[in-house]
């Protein structure tokens, strides 16, 4: 596998982040190597491609941010980890839906860690524990590379989930970790943790 640079960049403005991924994404060549960012940001909702306004019930004083990914609206905001992950799939022999189940599965790990049950279901990208959505997932591929990711709960105000129809499903109960373990959880060694299994799985693919 080519080389893989992973970033840990705490907490960043979306808008910066985003056009730095769009940046590394229309530059790379095919030497250039993988990145996987992990990072929180500070309160903002995403409406993706398909996303209808609609779905956003009242953002209030956060910010509406329109990009490219797949997916519907979502919010990210402290003590949500994100990754975004830079990949050359071709490089890869990776296809689109395969990189969704290795994301998939990765979180799904990673739970199990924690001991939470966690699955992924086949009608609604992402991750879900029972039927409460813990992670979100949105990628978007251009030139045979993905840029964008996947959004874990871990630690988090959840009320600006309330303001939207999460993903485009009205009433989608949203999940976090501290919630599940009923005790706070430090999101940098959860990090850690995706960091190493994302490695694992994407050395395997």
């Amino acid at each position: 596998m080519a080389e893989l640079i992973v970033r840990h960049l705490g907490l960043v403005d979306y808008q910066p982040t985003l056009e730095a991924m769009r940046q590394l994404t229309a530059e790379r060549n095919a030497d250039t190597p993988d990145q996987i960012w992990l990072l929180q940001h500070p309160p903002v909702f995403t409406q993706g491609q398909a996303g209808k306004a609609e779905h956003v019930l009242a953002a209030g004083e956060i910010p509406v941010i329109q990009v490219e990914r797949g997916g519907q609206v979502t919010y990210h905001g402290p003590g949500q980890l994100v990754a975004y992950l830079m990949l050359d799939l071709r490089r890869l022999d990776l296809g689109v839906r395969e990189l969704v189940t290795l994301m998939e599965q990765s979180l799904v790990e990673l739970l199990a860690g924690y001991g939470i049950e966690a699955a992924p279901r086949a009608d609604a990208p992402g991750v879900y524990v029972g039927a409460a959505k813990i992670a979100s997932l949105g990628l978007r591929v251009r030139r045979g590379c993905s840029f964008h990711g996947l959004a874990l709960n871990v630690d988090m105000d959840m009320e600006p989930f309330s303001r939207i129809n999460p993903c485009g499903y009205s009433g989608l109960r949203m999940v976090q970790l501290s919630e599940l373990l009923e005790q706070p959880v430090d999101i940098s060694e959860v990090a850690h943790r995706l960091e190493k299994i994302l490695r694992q799985r994407l050395t395997r693919a």
